[in-house]
C-alpha cells in the first residue's frame, strides 16, 4: 500500500471531496484524522466507515479559523498516532454573489474559512513536519482560482491566494524534505455543485471537454498519489483535474 505507516489530517473530511480524499488514503493504509467543523457527524461517519474497513482512523471537530483548535488536533494526531505526515487543506465553504452585490461578510467568511484557514493549518501542521524533516501539503484549490468565475470574487480570491500560498510554502519547507502541492479541481459532482441551477450546470460541462462532471475520487486518486513516495520529487505545483476544463 502507498501510505502505509504514514498518518494523514484532512480538513473537510465531511463529505465530497475532503472524504473521498480521507477514504482512499486509508485505504492505501495511512492513519487518518478526519476534521469537520458544520458537520462533525459526517467526520464521525468516515471514521467510522474507515475503522470498520480495518483502517485507524479519528475524528475531531476543528475550525481552520482557530489556531487553538488546530494545535488541539496536531496534539491529538501526536497522541495517537506518533506522528504527522500528510495534510490534505480541503476545507472550504462558497458565498456568491456578484461584486456590486457581495457583502464585506460575505467576503470575509469565505476568506477566512478558505485561505486563512489553508494558512493557520499549514503554519501549524507543517511546522511539525518541518521538525521531522519529513511530510506532504495538499491544498485543495480549484480552476476558478485560475481562471476567475462570475459571482465568486471571494471564492475565486481564496483558491488564487492558495495557489500562491502552495508555492510559498514549498519554497520556504523544500529544504526539510516537505512538498508542498496544490489540485485544482473543476466542476466535480458533489453536494455543492449539487445544489447549482440546471442552467449553471449546463453552462459549466459545455467549458469541459470531456463532456461530463469529474467524481471526488477521481480528486482523491490525484491527493494519493502527492501523498505518496511516486511524487517524491514534485513540490510548488499545481495540477488541474477538471476534465480539459483550463488548458
Amino acid at each position: 500500500m502507498k501510505l502505509a505507516g504514514r498518518v494523514a489530517i484532512i480538513t473537510g473530511a465531511s463529505k465530497g471531496i475532503g472524504r473521498a480524499v480521507a477514504l482512499a488514503m486509508a485505504s492505501e493504509g495511512a492513519g487518518v484524522i478526519a476534521l469537520g467543523n458544520t458537520d462533525v457527524a459526517g467526520a464521525e461517519d468516515v471514521a467510522r466507515r474507515i475503522v470498520e474497513g480495518g483502517g485507524q482512523a479519528l475524528a475531531m471537530k476543528a475550525d481552520v479559523r482557530n489556531a487553538d483548535e488546530i494545535q488541539a488536533v496536531l496534539r491529538a494526531a501526536l497522541e495517537r498516532f506518533g506522528s504527522v505526515d500528510i495534510l490534505v487543506n480541503n476545507a472550504g465553504i462558497t458565498r456568491d454573489n456578484f461584486i456590486f452585490r457581495m457583502t464585506e461578510d460575505e467576503w470575509l467568511e469565505v476568506m477566512d474559512v478558505n485561505l486563512k484557514g489553508a494558512f493557520l493549518t499549514t503554519k501549524i501542521i507543517g511546522h511539525q513536519m518541518f521538525r521531522q524533516r519529513a511530510g506532504r501539503i495538499i491544498n485543495i484549490s480549484s480552476v476558478v482560482g485560475l481562471r476567475g468565475n462570475p459571482g465568486q470574487a471571494n471564492y475565486s480570491s481564496s483558491k488564487a491566494g492558495i495557489i500562491g500560498l502552495t508555492k510559498t510554502a514549498a519554497r520556504e519547507f523544500a529544504g526539510r524534505g516537505v512538498t508542498v502541492n496544490a489540485i485544482a479541481p473543476g466542476f466535480i459532482a458533489t453536494q455543492m455543485t449539487e445544489r447549482l441551477p440546471e442552467a449553471s450546470k449546463t453552462a459549466l460541462l459545455s467549458l469541459v471537454p470531456l463532456g461530463r462532471p469529474g467524481t471526488p475520487e477521481e480528486v482523491a486518486r490525484v491527493a494519493v498519489f502527492l501523498a505518496s513516495d511516486d511524487a517524491s520529487y514534485i513540490t510548488g505545483q499545481v495540477i488541474c483535474v477538471d476534465g480539459g476544463m483550463t488548458m
